[in-house]
């Protein structure tokens, strides 16, 4: 991480290129957007590869998410409610909270890393 300018800062993995972070949001995502970006992304993935397994042809998934924060310092996240539209061949309600379950519950290492006393839901919608 590199600081360049007011509460901006760059940061990547080993090799990977920079990304812009913004703890005022003005010019890019914020450090508590991202935490949200970084769930949603790695629920997701588990969700892609679990109903592959499946035999889900998938055609597309998008994944909306909504935080929700105390209000006074440290501002943390209290809930998390992700949202799961999905379209593909094979696509099933059932098919879908299982892979969401067992992402949430058991793989994805990113909500795993929350505290335990944030209260994550979710809803499915099948295209």
């Amino acid at each position: 991480m590199h600081w360049p300018r007011p509460l901006q800062f760059e940061g990547s993995g080993l090799g990977r290129p920079a990304i812009l972070v913004d703890g005022d949001s003005q010019a890019a995502t914020s450090p508590v957007e991202l935490l949200l970006l970084a769930a949603a992304t790695c629920t997701a993935s588990d969700v892609v590869i679990i109903l592959q397994k499946q035999r889900v042809k998938l055609e597309a998934l998008d994944v909306s998410m909504r935080g929700t924060r105390r209000e006074t310092e440290p501002r943390r996240y209290t809930a998390i409610a992700f949202h799961f539209a999905v379209r593909g061949e094979g696509t099933d309600d059932v098919k879908v909270r299982r892979a969401v379950d067992l992402s949430l519950e058991k793989y994805c290492s990113v909500v795993a890393s929350l505290a335990p006393d944030i209260a994550i839901s979710y809803d499915v919608a099948i295209a």
